[in-house]
């Protein structure tokens, strides 16, 4: 069974940016890998309404982690945090399978992996997960 757990701090962003967006019932955090950055693989996350075939549910504080079948194997384990900093604000993931990461949070190399298959994975949501 998927694990991704979410911080105190990344549980309240989260509800606070559901709830702007008005639809909290079929709102989930989607969050995915894709091939890219600089350190092979790219996090990616975005408030989605969809659940795919092969998506796997994680629930927890109330908040809806959806994971697609190709990123799984990527996420499972992680966590995801809210952090601000005077550089910034956004929310970050620390993952127990990765072997090394760039200082940009964002990206990261798992060791004798290939990158996610896009037919099975990602379902083309863009972006990255700082806030301005």
């Amino acid at each position: 069974m998927l694990q991704v757990a979410l911080s105190e701090a990344a549980s309240k962003k989260l509800k606070d940016l559901i709830a702007k967006n008005g639809t909290e019932a079929d709102t989930y955090l989607r969050v995915y890998v894709t091939g890219g950055g600089c350190s092979g693989f790219r996090y990616g996350m975005a408030l989605d309404n969809k659940v795919h075939e092969g998506d796997e549910v994680v629930q927890g504080d109330g908040i809806k982690v959806v994971v697609d079948a190709g990123s799984k194997e990527f996420i499972d384990g992680s966590s995801v945090d809210y952090v601000e900093t005077v550089a910034g604000s956004g929310f970050t993931i620390s993952n127990p399978n990765s072997w090394s990461s760039c200082g940009c949070g964002q990206s990261f190399n798992k060791k004798g992996e290939g990158a996610p298959d896009e037919s099975e994975g990602h379902h083309g949501h863009e972006g990255h997960a700082h806030e301005a």
